[in-house]
């Protein structure tokens, strides 16, 4: 690895652990608000009061126009990132999503505007998506690019915790204004709060990112004059083979957060009558789980790899689905809540490795492009569409069918991560290229 006199001082590893989680924290904040918003007040605020069935599908298909957004977010923040840089790039994706999550909480609803109210929910979601789509490829590169040798996983996990911490924080200001507020208030106004508190959030955010530098795999590459000319083509040209397997490796850790949160909470409130507030509270404590899964998942990959360590997660998430009518549908605080805990901790178990897992597969050049479009796929395939599915699922066969999808989801992960190479040890300034040539994709573990 060669010194770059002429590049500004190298980043802390302080500095890129606070820059790498902030920003996913803040960005999923923002995400998750809007999640928890679908699931309690969305439909009746910005749909026609035709059925509280319709209100609760259409704020679940403005929930999932994000997930499609992503991928384009991927493309164009992909684009610049592996053009110009990880920094500037990383400061814009926080600006779109910061502005987006502003709005909604200052949109009139459908009383007092109509048709207008859910067209523009549409648009400032979609904006969500662009920058969320946007965020993680770039912060994973900023943790994993500045990493240390033996320790990619545990750099990459960093911005693999902004998840629980945005949630948590999330989830516990939605759950104080449950307290404090009547439902009324809460209804009025009150849902407003956590979008507005946002713009606060992403100030902090862009000041501690605007004082980073660029990571120094990427100052190398631009020295080398290492540039794709148009990221995207070369990503869909020459790496469509890893895109696929990172996409389909995420579907579990999606389906899984998704299910237990947006669905489950919906379900939670209106069939198993919990109130607002002791729902939010289980979540806030299963979330807990979700953020030691994490970190335990991410050391254990940077020991073993990160193949063994996502086919005992994925594994474990198939026989989970069978979990979900017992525990869920026990309908008792305990049973709930264990369920809650089981399926976020495996959430975090599969999801610690991502960090370095999906960067590690693509080579410098279009690494931002080719991480941030397979995580976002995945998005697509294994969220998007989730709380959706399973709000027809257990209409039409319970509780069990909707643990069927988890199960399936799981399998496609399980036989996505079985198909690829270990990459624990691979050199981050060539990773990517074995994949590339490898259209076959033989599911032998390689420790390079």
């Amino acid at each position: 690895m060669t010194t770059h006199a002429a590049q500004p001082p190298a980043n802390s590893t302080a500095r890129v652990a606070v820059a790498s989680f902030i920003g996913t924290a803040i960005e999923f904040f923002d995400f998750y608000i809007f999640a928890t918003a679908a699931a309690l007040i969305i439909g009746p605020t910005f749909f026609p009061k035709e059925s509280a069935t319709a209100q609760s599908l259409n704020a679940f298909v403005t929930f999932g126009i994000a997930f499609l957004a992503r991928p384009v977010g991927s493309a164009l923040f992909g684009h610049f990132g592996d053009r110009i840089g990880r920094k500037s790039t990383l400061v814009a994706s926080l600006l779109v999503m910061g502005v987006s999550t502003t709005l909604i909480g200052f949109l009139p609803s459908y009383e007092s505007i109509g048709v207008a109210a859910p067209v523009i929910l549409c648009v400032l979601r979609f904006g969500q998506g662009i920058g969320l789509g946007g965020e993680w490829g770039g912060a994973a590169l900023l943790a994993t690019e500045n990493a240390p040798a033996g320790k990619r996983a545990w750099f990459g996990m960093f911005p693999q915790m902004g998840p629980s911490i945005g949630f948590l924080f999330a989830n516990g200001l939605f759950f104080g204004l449950a307290v404090l507020l009547s439902d009324d208030q809460f209804k009025s106004w009150g849902w407003r709060v956590p979008f507005i508190f946002s713009a606060a959030l992403v100030m902090v955010g862009l000041y501690v990112r605007l004082k980073l530098h660029e990571t120094p795999i990427f100052a190398q590459a631009l020295q080398r004059n290492e540039r794709a000319r148009v990221p995207l083509f070369e990503t869909l040209s020459g790496h469509i083979v890893p895109v696929l397997q990172g996409a389909f490796s995420m579907v579990v850790c999606y389906a899984l957060f998704y299910i237990s949160t947006v669905f489950s909470l919906s379900y939670g409130v209106s069939k198993l009558h919990f109130t607002k507030p002791e729902f939010l509270a289980m979540l806030c404590f299963a979330v807990l789980f979700m953020a030691l899964g994490t970190p335990l998942s991410a050391w254990a990959s940077d020991k073993w790899g990160r193949r063994p360590v996502l086919l005992l997660g994925t594994a474990l998430a198939m026989l989970s689905g069978f979990a979900m009518a017992p525990l869920l549908g026990g309908g008792t605080t305990a049973s709930v809540g264990l369920f809650l805990v089981i399926e976020l901790f495996l959430m975090g178990f599969t999801f610690g490795p991502m960090g370095a897992l999906l960067p590690e597969i693509f080579p410098t050049r279009v690494r931002y492009t080719g991480a941030s479009i397979a995580y976002n796929v995945g998005g697509i395939i294994g969220a998007s569409i989730a709380p959706f599915i399973a709000q027809i699922l257990v209409e039409k066969g319970g509780l069990s069918w909707v643990g069927g999808y988890v199960s399936v989801a799981a399998l496609l992960s399980f036989l996505a991560v079985l198909s690829m190479r270990e990459t624990r040890h691979a050199d981050l300034v060539s990773a990517g290229q074995a994949a590339a040539n490898d259209e076959s994709a033989a599911p032998v573990a390689q420790r390079v």
